[in-house]
């Protein structure tokens, strides 16, 4: 996806900030969405860190029933869109809308030519014939996945682009920054892609990536201290103004 429709369809010049919720239950799922929302969140992730992923369906449609118009994300843990995409498919024909599929592995080799990637074509195919209509953040060089070698990023980046709308890459570990040569090679070599950043941001470091990087995905960076399941309205909001600062620069 051209990274000036991205920015257009969220009505952002600068980074998207999509904070992430680590779910545990529907309570606290909605509770989390609720502050989001009324800090001027554009959006959000639903991710299941703690329960298999089929625990996490009626958790969406729950906040969904409740913000029918809010733009939701969800990232099954350690599911690619493989097996994702047409368990989001059933979900569109209940009516239950799911905007975004984040995967921490989209299955992109390195190793080998664009036109050649098995796995995500098996990917692209799921997709496709799914029935689901919403937008696909692919991990890439991405935290707990192969390793990758920085002379691959790229290689992997470029190679990405083909089968995704965002590029979704992160730092080592979950909370962890993002090099900032990776990031810049990243962007190199998407052109214009989106890119989206899933580690690590904080409202004290995001003006280092707010150039590079389209969107910021984030939890334990507006994270209450020492909790890893509750945003901090505070920390939200002022990575939001921040945000907006770079965008009225553009």
């Amino acid at each position: 996806m051209n990274r000036r429709a991205f920015h257009r369809l969220f009505q952002s010049p600068g980074p998207v900030v999509l904070p992430v919720v680590h779910v545990l239950n529907a309570g606290q799922a909605a509770g989390n969405a609720a502050v989001a929302i009324a800090a001027g969140a554009p959006g959000l992730f639903l991710i299941n860190h703690d329960f298999a992923y089929p625990d996490l369906l009626p958790i969406i449609r729950h906040v969904r029933r409740l913000w029918p118009d809010l733009w939701l994300g969800v990232n099954f843990l350690a599911v690619t869109g493989r097996d994702a995409f047409p368990v989001l498919g059933d979900l569109a024909r209940e009516g239950v809308r799911v905007d975004a599929y984040w995967a921490d592995d989209a299955c992109i080799d390195e190793s080998r030519p664009p036109e050649a990637q098995p796995e995500a074509e098996a990917i692209d195919a799921a997709r496709r014939t799914s029935g689901w209509s919403g937008l696909y953040f692919g991990g890439t060089a991405f935290k707990k996945q192969r390793e990758v070698r920085p002379e691959h990023f790229a290689a992997a980046a470029a190679t990405a682009t083909r089968f995704m709308d965002a590029v979704c890459t992160s730092g080592t570990a979950t909370g962890q920054a993002a090099d900032l040569g990776k990031i810049a090679t990243f962007r190199k070599a998407i052109g214009d892609g989106t890119l989206a950043l899933a580690s690590g941001i904080t409202p004290e470091n995001a003006a280092a990536y707010a150039a590079d990087v389209d969107a910021f995905m984030v939890a334990t960076g507006i994270n209450r201290t020492g909790d890893f399941y509750t945003i901090d309205p505070e920390r939200l909001r002022a990575l939001l103004a921040l945000c907006r600062q770079h965008g009225a620069r553009l």
